[in-house]
């Protein structure tokens, strides 16, 4: 037990430090109404006087209480300059009887609430020994303290309970019963002790004298229970239950300390070490950056998402699919209708009939179709612009840890990296413009893959004298010769008869309402037929020049320049040391990590557990 409880001191120092919530640590906690005795009984098990006194509530505070072996008053004095009492992390050490002063706090309309949350957050450490104090002159099936219990420990594993005040009970009455664990069964066990009264304070009666009455007291009243009730006895229970209960939780707590050891080295890496060379460490941090931003492209990047595409991929994506659909969405003869036709040719015609379909007004017509490719192709340059912008803020987050640290040299890698995306959308915008500005620069009726305007002719003309035969069949040959233009129909003119009206020169040119003739119909299903089959030629051609535009002047061009522009943007002898200041979290929490590390090594140093015999070892002492 000598060397077994400075090694739990020292655990406990080191979890005190990191937080009751990391480790829960084998403690016991003594629990008990106000006035029940809780601090005769605290006093009786240490040996010393040295807890407040008064009326109401004296304690607001947990005690956590260390047994520490001191040398004596006058050779410590010598030591220490005279200092009798110290006191840090929530009173966890005591040296000295003078250390009398806890009283802290405020009354509070909720202290009755703040005090139970505060008992279980201390019973509720699977980890803990509750040692409940109840006493004997009330009722114990109505003690606070074993509520308590009950509620974090219903079947009474962890508990022990100390029946104090047994000579304050009526006269005529004991508490042999509940000693005897016939009343309330406790699994730990039921010893009862006899506190200091008031007289016994005032008169500054010691505690060894105390402990020879209490057993002269229990001798008398229960002979019986003697020798498994007093406060001496209490003692030796707890330091036998306390050791084995070190003994049974210490393995756990080993393995716990360990692998919460290597997640705080972890994290401390992460921080990355203070900066000594701030030339070296500023072009490790953009190389690191331009790399990552290239990987992400490429898709080789160490950190790859799984729930949405990213970087390369969402490229590859807004090509293929977005890009792709959109135009495979286009009709080539979307928006022309056979009117736009017809007055296409006819204006192409001038005051003369026409004897062929003109070949101006196809032109004039397919020009117009592939115009309509202009705006999805920009669209393509703009959402592989903003992924490119999207990249920054994935490689900031997940693969370049160190520009967390400095968030001067983030914010300007940022910027370089969007300035020069800024710059390169206007030329890549101006590239795919000049693809449609090609195509509609020369239109190529000799493309090989173009069908010939005679054969589309020839196959039209062959269609229309089919139907014409059959209509004439049907109606005598009467068809034509009753057809006529809009000067030989009734009524005036549009545009001629109603000189103070305004023109439709789209009435003027062919009546809405009147039926095409079999020569209309043939010229505009020739000039259709051309339309389509050109448009199809130059969507294809569109649909894979685009996305090598955009890839040799956006996305390849960022790549290969990224590194350059962001070494000549910012290494600078005058920013080095403005960019690389570390942020004040960055340095505050490695330094909290660096020391819980230290303990937590420390720690581990006299604590081993025998791989061949399950023994644990505490410096040269060994346990069974």
């Amino acid at each position: 037990m000598e060397t077994l409880i400075p090694i739990i001191n020292r655990l406990q120092e080191v979890f005190l430090t990191l937080g009751a919530e990391i480790i829960q640590l084998p403690q016991i906690v003594v629990v008990g109404s106000q006035s029940s005795g809780k601090s005769s009984v605290l006093e009786s098990l240490v040996g010393r006087d040295f807890l407040p006194r008064g009326s109401g509530i004296v304690t607001r505070r947990p005690l956590v209480l260390q047994l520490v072996n001191v040398p004596p008053l006058e050779e410590r004095r010598k030591q220490d300059n005279g200092n009798k009492c110290l006191s840090f992390k929530g009173l966890s050490y005591l040296y000295s009887i003078d250390c009398r002063h806890t009283y802290c706090g405020s009354k509070n309309s909720d202290i009755e609430t703040q005090v139970q949350e505060m008992i279980l957050s201390y019973i509720s450490n699977p980890n803990s020994l509750i040692l409940c104090v109840s006493p004997a002159n009330s009722d114990l099936a109505t003690s606070d303290a074993l509520k308590l219990a009950r509620e974090v420990d219903p079947d009474g594993r962890r508990t022990l309970l100390v029946v104090s005040k047994l000579d304050l009970m009526d006269a005529g009455t004991d508490a042999l019963e509940v000693l005897l664990g016939r009343v309330i069964p406790v699994r730990l066990g039921i010893i009862g002790v006899v506190n200091r009264s008031q007289h016994d304070l005032n008169t500054q009666k010691s505690l060894d004298d105390s402990c020879k009455d209490e057993q002269v007291f229990l001798q008398r009243h229960y002979p019986s229970l003697a020798s498994r009730c007093g406060s001496r006895y209490l003692a030796r229970t707890l330091s036998r239950l306390l050791m084995h209960h070190i003994r049974d939780c210490l393995p756990e707590l080993k393995t716990r300390v360990t692998v919460l050891t290597a997640q705080y080295q972890s994290r401390l890496n992460s921080y990355g070490q203070p900066v000594e060379d701030h030339s070296a460490t500023l072009l490790q941090i953009v190389t690191k950056f331009a790399t990552d931003y290239c990987n992400t492209i490429e898709g080789t990047a160490r950190h790859i998402q799984t729930s949405e595409l990213c970087g390369g991929a969402r490229i590859c994506y807004i090509f293929h699919e977005t890009f792709g659909r959109t135009l495979q969405s286009i009709d080539p003869l979307g928006g022309l209708t056979e009117l736009d036709v017809l007055t296409a040719i006819r204006n192409a015609t001038g005051p003369r009939p026409a004897l062929f379909v003109p070949e101006v007004s196809f032109e004039l017509l397919v020009k117009k179709q592939i115009k309509r490719l202009e705006e999805p192709s920009l669209r393509c340059v703009e959402l592989v612009h903003e992924e490119l912008q999207r990249i920054i803020q994935h490689c900031s987050a997940y693969s370049t840890q160190e520009l967390l640290r400095f968030p001067k040299l983030h914010d300007s890698i940022v910027e370089v990296v969007t300035s020069l995306l800024r710059k390169r959308l206007p030329i890549t915008n101006e590239m795919v413009h000049n693809l449609v500005a090609i195509e509609l620069a020369y239109i190529n009726t000799k493309h090989p893959d173009f069908t010939d305007a005679a054969q589309v002719s020839a196959s039209v003309n062959i269609f229309v004298l089919l139907s014409l035969s059959q209509a004439e069949a049907g109606d005598g040959g009467k068809q034509w010769k009753n057809e006529k233009m809009p000067s030989e129909e009734k009524g005036p003119v549009p545009g001629f008869g109603s000189p103070n009206k305004a023109v439709n020169l789209l009435d003027t040119a062919v009546p809405v309402s009147r039926k095409l003739s079999t020569r209309e119909q043939r010229d505009c299903e020739v000039i259709q037929r051309l339309i389509k089959c050109y448009f199809l030629i130059v969507r294809k051609s569109i649909q894979d020049s685009v996305p090598k535009t955009v890839m040799h002047f956006l996305v390849n061009f960022v790549k290969e320049h990224l590194q350059s522009e962001l070494v000549g943007q910012l290494y600078k002898q005058r920013l080095l040391q403005e960019l690389l200041i570390e942020s004040q979290e960055t340095a505050q929490q490695r330094t909290e990590v660096a020391q819980m590390l230290e303990v937590r090594l420390r720690s581990r140093k006299p604590v081993t557990l025998s791989q061949r015999s399950g023994r644990l070892i505490f410096g040269s002492q060994t346990f069974s």
